[in-house]
């Protein structure tokens, strides 16, 4: 999976298409990822203690890596890799620069 936590991406398919985010984390074996902002959900969560209510929260549900892009500036980048002395290095496919 080319797209790591804190990278900046733009939602190319579904409900959010267009929406720029950072993602929040990564589920690399099942190619998921949790974007800030993104396929919000609404869960319904019951009262813990006699005190305090139930509540609606929103909450970000994953969605697959495939339909995202990284972004490189405002631009829609794919990603590749380079080995550079011993280590891998993530590179843009369009410019050849390391993100």
């Amino acid at each position: 999976m080319k797209i790591k936590k804190n990278d900046n991406i733009i939602v190319i398919a579904g409900k959010d298409k267009g929406k720029n985010a950072k993602v929040v984390r990564a589920f690399p074996k099942s190619d998921l990822i949790i974007v800030e902002g993104v396929n919000m959900k609404k869960k319904h969560q019951r009262a813990n203690k006699s005190n305090s209510k139930g509540q609606i929260i929103e909450k970000a549900m994953p969605i697959h890596v495939s339909n995202v892009m990284l972004l490189e500036g405002k631009k829609r980048v794919r990603a590749g890799k380079k080995l550079i002395g011993d280590k891998n290095v993530r590179i843009s496919k369009k410019t050849g620069k390391e993100i």
